[in-house]
């Protein structure tokens, strides 16, 4: 078998194109999902603890050293710790944003696919009446309570 067949059956199979459908769609609900981060869910959360941005926060290790000479001259070495912080904000309000929508389908999809209640039990006196019932549909009580009953009317005459 070629390379370009086993290549051809490989791409054609049902979970690779669901793969590739499903990485689509995740990079468009990415998108959706930033825009709601950043443009609905931020600025009120923003509002609410003053306006606080963490990503200029950092702590200087050394400091920049400018020189008229570009090659003595030393960038300044810096620990950027509020961008982390940002960064971990961002993805806590993006992955909380995911889950309430997860959340919300699988409600709705378990509501779709909930299997119908069981039949409710039946009471040891109703199954008594149920039998008793199809004894009397098929005949066999029938024909032994008219024997019986014709038998007793004799008895007395």
């Amino acid at each position: 078998m070629g390379l370009v067949q086993e290549f051809k059956e490989f791409a054609v199979k049902g979970n690779v194109v669901d793969m590739a459908v499903g990485v689509i769609i995740g990079a468009g609900f990415g998108k959706i999902v930033s825009s709601l981060v950043a443009d609905v869910i931020t600025p009120p959360i923003g509002l609410l603890v003053g306006g606080v941005d963490f990503s200029g926060l950092d702590w200087v290790l050394r400091q920049a050293v400018e020189n008229a000479d570009p090659t003595l001259a030393k960038q300044a070495v810096v620990i950027k710790y509020g961008v982390f912080l940002q960064t971990v904000f961002d993805f806590l309000i993006v992955s909380s944003a995911i889950f309430a929508a997860v959340k919300v389908i699988n409600r709705l999809k378990r509501k779709h696919d909930a299997p119908p209640p069981p039949p409710p039990q039946l009471s040891g006196e109703e199954k008594l009446l149920t039998e008793i019932r199809d004894l009397l549909k098929s005949g066999a009580v029938a024909g032994s309570a008219c024997a019986a009953g014709n038998g007793a009317a004799r008895d007395q005459a």
